[in-house]
């Protein structure tokens, strides 16, 4: 079972850049459990479980990787969803 979960929001030019795959990547670095999906209003969508210092340096690597492109984002603490096993893109 993850140690913890955090449901992110990311806004800004952050569709049709490769946000989804990148985030994929680099989630899959740090073991994380979770998905990354784009919503209908052209924001992105992340859940992301694992140890609370991966999710941050994860986090981190995607706002260098998209510094440009992301314009804001909402972090909330979840509760861990044992049914994420893996870390997907969801259409």
């Amino acid at each position: 079972m993850a140690d913890t979960a955090k449901h992110i929001i990311f806004k800004g030019r952050v569709q049709g850049v490769g946000f989804r795959y990148t985030a994929h990547r680099i989630a899959l670095r740090y073991e994380l459990t979770g998905y990354v999906r784009n919503l209908a209003d052209g924001s992105v969508e992340m859940f992301a479980q694992g140890h609370p210092d991966d999710i941050e340096d994860c986090l981190a690597d995607i706002n260098e990787s998209f510094a440009r492109y992301i314009r804001d984002r909402h972090i909330t603490p979840s509760n861990p969803d044992p049914r994420c096993t893996d870390f997907t893109i969801t259409f």
